[in-house]
């Protein structure tokens, strides 16, 4: 308590001399960790100045801002004054990240009363609770990580590589393809532009490289451009809706047949030997029909067919009256009392059978222990948060079958998984019996997304042992919090797509903040791309800047120029220059995206000028 109070002191004495509650033009952002972090970060390296209100009193975070020199003032109980010590009159925005959906709430609704006018960006994670904020706020941006991460995991489970993007009225694809030859980006591509490539033999990642790079074959190159250019570069790609439809009727196929193989392989001994029995009586019985039964008025044998409609017939008990044997020999007609007898009982012994074998199968799955052996090209999804429901429905849309395993007995988003009739274990990952129970070996893909990172590195490893030779086969996502740490994972056990949360919503939250508006996150390789929109204001630091002056780093997809009633310049030439209220879209890594942006922040004044 005496720590809050010290800081807030000093908070004060800061106000008074110039401190934080006189700036104007900056960004308070409330609660430290996870995207909170990561957003104070990048908006400082933006170049705007921005305060946090916590109090988490977590030393390493505190730490962290310190060294940035960013203040760091205490939130307190949920009153005016700690806005105001942070400079809540002259902020430009303010960030909404605290500890749970609903101390976020309770700092977006005294935001608005204090300033209703500054621009508010939400992180919620409940939709009920998201949908209310903005019919109560009206003009704040709600931002959903789970929705933000997921794409990214579905791309890679389902082999997707290419993706519809609006950019004003005019649809644009980026695409990822392999080199078939050893050439140059123009020769094999012509007029779409490159956004990357990942050597094939260093992968190494070359970022918005020219049209004359020479690429090997093998190389991966991820491109962008409108349909028509990839269908007259012999890339066309299809719409995601379209891949849905497509699957569909094959899912509902691949879900019988697996329901098949289960049921074959979980039933018993005794299911199988009255299968077995069943099978052998049906033989026997058109053998002895088809040579000793003999049709009325001279007409011969029953051919094989007869033979095995009049077993069917006689074991179902239907009698059509079409055969009899009242006046067979006699020892048909003891052969037809003894068909009668035993495929009845063989029937209903059968019936039993296989309705327990289901009826089990149903209750181990809704209790989560059951086996899923019958399956094969599936996704095996471990973690159920709302990351994970995300990237499930997602799958499912795609039509994919997807095997949910989730330690937590108590989990609540338990009962939807089973309605929506998805498989489901209840385990531990970690353990090999767990990893065998949902048929590993035969899985298309793994995402791991528990929200600890030592459970998701421990499971990562071990389904790298249960893998074997085929982990370099089957894609595993795995979940971390750390870029670095996801880089260290990479270059030390060989995992391929280790990707951090953080990472790939902070640029929506700073750029939701800024007015840098990402419309689409992805990943090249292992590192993570966006496109965006950044209007270019009167004064700003590109306002008539030529595309050649740009970060080479940068790739300018297209222009809607103010002047010509937003029209879109595509492509954009070396010799083409930005002008006041142009809408620039870029394309590239968000360090570089970032750059851009501070150099557009620059030339609008001190302070950068308020987003």
């Amino acid at each position: 308590m005496s720590g809050t109070l010290e800081r807030r002191e000093e908070a004060r004495d800061q106000g008074t001399a110039g401190g934080p509650r006189d700036w104007v033009g900056h960004v308070i952002v409330c609660g430290l960790h996870d995207i909170g972090l990561r957003t104070v970060e990048q908006i400082h390296l933006a170049g705007a100045r921005v305060v946090v209100l916590d109090d988490t009193g977590d030393e390493r975070f505190t730490r962290l801002t310190r060294t940035w020199g960013v203040p760091t003032l205490p939130r307190g109980a949920h009153t005016t004054e700690p806005l105001f010590d942070a400079g809540i009159a002259g902020a430009a925005a303010v960030v909404c990240a605290e500890s749970s959906d609903l101390r976020t709430l309770e700092t977006v609704l005294l935001v608005r009363d204090v300033r209703p006018d500054v621009r508010v960006v939400a992180h919620l994670d409940n939709p009920a609770v998201a949908h209310a904020v903005e019919e109560v706020t009206g003009a704040a941006t709600v931002l959903d990580v789970a929705s933000l991460f997921a794409p990214s995991v579905i791309e890679v489970c389902t082999g997707r590589r290419a993706h519809d993007i609006d950019l004003g009225p005019t649809k644009f694809v980026t695409v990822e393809t392999t080199a078939a030859r050893a050439a140059s980006l123009r020769e094999l591509y012509g007029s779409l532009a490159p956004l990357g490539v990942v050597t094939q033999a260093k992968d190494e990642l070359i970022v918005c490289p020219g049209r004359d790079l020479a690429v090997e074959a093998g190389d991966r190159v991820t491109l962008i451009g409108t349909e028509a250019e990839l269908e007259a570069a012999g890339l066309a790609a299809h719409s995601g809706a379209g891949v849905a439809l497509g699957h569909a009727g094959a899912r509902a196929l691949h879900r019988g047949r697996n329901l098949l193989r289960a049921v074959a392989t979980e039933a018993d001994r005794a299911l199988r030997i009255a299968l077995g029995l069943g099978f052998l009586l049906l033989v026997v019985s058109t053998l002895v029909l088809h040579f000793a039964y003999r049709q009325p008025h001279g007409h011969g044998r029953l051919s094989l067919l007869d033979a095995v409609y009049f077993t069917v017939e006689t074991v179902a008990t239907v009698g059509f009256g079409d055969f009899s044997f009242s006046n067979q020999p006699h020892l048909v007609e003891a052969f037809g009392i003894a068909l009668i007898v035993a495929g009845t009982t063989l029937v209903t012994t059968l019936f039993a059978l296989l309705t327990n074998a289901l009826v089990s199968r149903r209750i181990a799955q809704s209790l989560g222990q059951a086996k899923i052996p019958g399956m094969r090209g599936h996704v095996v999804m471990i973690g159920l948060g709302s990351i994970g429901m995300e990237v499930l429905d997602g799958l499912l849309r795609r039509g994919r079958e997807v095997v949910v395993v989730e330690r937590d007995e108590t989990n609540r988003y338990l009962s939807e998984v089973r309605r929506r009739g998805v498989p489901l274990v209840l385990g531990d990952a970690t353990l090999g019996p767990t990893l065998d129970a949902v048929n590993l070996d035969r899985a298309a893909a793994v995402a791991i997304l528990t929200s600890d990172d030592l459970t998701n590195i421990e499971t990562g490893l071990a389904v790298r042992d249960r893998l074997g030779e085929a982990w370099f086969d089957v894609p595993v996502v795995l979940r971390v919090f750390d870029r670095q740490l996801g880089r260290r994972l990479e270059e030390s056990f060989a995992f391929r797509h280790v990707w951090s949360t953080v990472a790939i919503a902070a640029p929506w939250f700073v750029g939701a903040t800024l007015g840098l508006e990402v419309l689409f996150s992805f990943y090249v390789g292992s590192h993570p791309f966006l496109i965006a929109r950044l209007p270019i204001a009167a004064g700003g630091g590109l306002e008539g800047s030529k595309m050649s002056d740009l970060s080479a780093g940068i790739r300018v997809v297209a222009i809607a120029r103010a002047g010509d009633h937003g029209a879109l310049e595509h492509p954009p030439r070396r010799d083409t220059r930005l002008a006041a209220g142009d809408d620039a879209y870029l394309a590239g890594p968000y360090e570089e995206l970032l750059s851009v942006l501070r150099r557009e922040r620059a030339g609008a004044g001190p302070g950068g000028g308020a987003p």
